[in-house]
């Protein structure tokens, strides 16, 4: 068989479902072989959404989304979406063509080294020089997707592709075994936690990419430890848990940092410093720290545990709470902290100004949705009130880009999120800039049939960097632009749209276009003057005002 045709055998081996990406001369062969494949391939409209659906795909299924190009112009615009996937630790397989060997060493059209392109943005780049290797190449990049796990990018060269060939995809073997620390180690876990007064539990996101909530829970409500989140752990704790605090992850001092504040034993599950650095949480590296993790703690001046366990999360977390034979006393501090969170997004619930609070439009989204349902979110400052305020009580169903936090995340994200679990509703909050910057993609979901809603977030401006520059220069400047009428824009597409008049309609309709189902577009002006708003509240000293008090 030829090159191709053995390449595809081995993603079907790998259990592959869908590929997601563009066209392109340089991969023709990989056409031709997919076109014989039980492999969906998915034509979207930019190389940067096939590899944002790949993202979200990997994150929803806990499998390697699989994203393709051609070379040069096709490749370096996956490199976005692969970069998110690779800060945020998700499984995902970028696959390029190339040039024939025989150009690579010399100028040649299109021709740039891809493959150290993808050098910084992956676990593992590499260019297959004979068919004869691919049954190896794509074993061993499938494999360090999921156990590192992250992106990883295969370069297919189109001589290489046509290459005859005798070999077949290796066999697969699943041996998994699930390691734990050493029974001392989770012993000295436990004494440290005993003896804390005030312990507190830092959830990130390796706990929803391994799939120890029900494991972290069990542990949460034997010891009686209360939790905070990262925003990409949002959920592995129900929100209307009494043990769960809220989420960290701005760099203001908010409510929840004071929670913090008063521990005198951090456990970190599952956390990744790019989440949250910890010179916001532990500044003067006074915090004692256990780090539970399935790989070693990037170590800094404000991250130096006292306690590693490196194994399984899951596995560590049930052995630990087997042994834990106590439960702590909730400080009523805690308590209060928990009540003035949830508070202040119950505060808008009636609030009917116009333009619509980042608050309210969130309130109303909460209440539209089930449990289960999921809400992806673009990059911009309404990130900043989800992760503060959006409640979520199921993991992995509140989907954030935190690492690279790149903009125009969303509307691919909820391609993915209807693919993976078409059962589910499904909210994509965007900025006006991060839905610009990817809308090409509304083609390709009327095409495959989705159903979601995509909430605009509508002020004419990179609302995140005025409010930073705000912040900084107490002005903004190079922000500003124009928006088309988004409803005809959606409607061009074949999607429908709803222009929200007044605060109270909001709601009603949203609840309505989520019934229906198809694709909608909903364009709602944002009345970000509460971004300042909350700068101010939390320069002063939240933990000791009347309020944290």
């Amino acid at each position: 068989m030829k090159g191709s045709d053995l390449f595809v055998k081995c993603l079907e081996n790998e259990g592959v479902s869908y590929i997601f990406g563009v066209p392109g001369e340089e991969i023709l062969d990989i056409l031709d072989s997919l076109s014989r494949s039980k492999i969906k391939f998915i034509v979207t409209r930019h190389e940067h959404g096939a590899a944002f659906i790949a993202d979200v795909y990997g994150r929803l299924s806990h499998r390697p989304g699989v994203c393709l190009s051609t070379l040069g112009p096709g490749a370096t615009n996956l490199i976005t979406g692969v970069a998110d996937a690779y800060l945020d630790r998700v499984p995902l397989v970028a696959i390029t063509g190339q040039a024939a060997l025989e150009k690579t060493h010399k100028e040649a059209h299109q021709y740039i080294d891809i493959v150290g392109s993808f050098k910084y943005t992956t676990n593992w780049s590499t260019t297959i020089m004979r068919a004869d290797f691919i049954p190896e190449i794509l074993k061993k990049a499938f494999d360090i997707a999921v156990d590192a796990p992250g992106a990883v990018h295969i370069e297919l060269p189109e001589d290489v592709a046509e290459e005859e060939t005798g070999k077949i995809p290796l066999e697969r073997k699943v041996n998994i075994h699930s390691s734990a620390p050493d029974h001392s180690e989770l012993e000295k876990a436990k004494d440290l936690i005993k003896k804390a007064s005030a312990p507190i539990i830092l959830a990130g996101n390796g706990v929803i990419r391994e799939e120890a909530s029900f494991e972290l829970k069990a542990l949460v409500n034997k010891t009686g430890i209360p939790v905070a989140t990262t925003f990409m752990g949002k959920g592995v704790i129900p929100a209307d848990s009494p043990l769960y605090l809220g989420s960290v992850g701005i760099q203001e001092k908010d409510y929840v940092m004071c929670g913090i504040d008063v521990a005198d034993l951090v456990i970190c599950i599952g956390f990744d410093h790019v989440e949250y650095s910890p010179r916001f949480w532990n500044p003067d590296a006074s915090k004692r720290i256990v780090h539970i993790h399935s790989s070693h703690p990037e170590v800094d001046s404000s991250y130096l545990p006292e306690l590693i366990l490196i194994g399984s999360i899951k596995e560590t977390l049930r052995q630990l709470a087997d042994l834990c034979d106590f439960t702590k006393q909730i400080s009523g501090y805690f308590s209060k902290l928990k009540t003035i969170i949830e508070a202040e997004l119950e505060s808008f619930k009636d609030d009917m100004a116009f333009p619509v609070k980042p608050q309210k439009i969130l309130y109303d989204i909460r209440k539209c949705l089930s449990r289960e349902d999921i809400l992806i979110s673009d990059v911009g400052a309404h990130k900043l009130w989800i992760g503060r305020l959006f409640p979520a009580y199921e993991p992995n169903t509140v989907i954030i880009s935190n690492g690279l936090a790149s903009m125009g995340f969303g509307l691919p994200g909820a391609i993915a999120a209807n693919i993976v679990l078409p059962d589910r509703k499904v909210v994509a909050v965007v900025g006006d800039g991060g839905f610009m910057m990817n809308l090409q993609e509304l083609e390709t979901a009327v095409r495959l049939g989705c159903s979601f809603v995509v909430v605009i977030f509508n002020d004419s401006s990179y609302g995140s960097i005025d409010w930073k520059a705000r912040i900084k220069f107490k002005k903004s400047f190079g922000v500003r632009f124009g928006n088309p009428d988004f409803v005809k824009l959606g409607e061009s597409f074949g999607a429908k749209g709803a222009r929200v008049k007044r605060t109270d309609e909001f709601a009603p309709l949203l609840k309505k276009a989520l019934d229906d189902g198809g694709v909608w577009i909903f364009d709602v002006r944002v009345d970000y003057s509460e971004n300042m708003k909350l700068t101010r509240k939390l320069s002063k000293d939240v933990c000791n005002s009347k309020e944290g008090s």
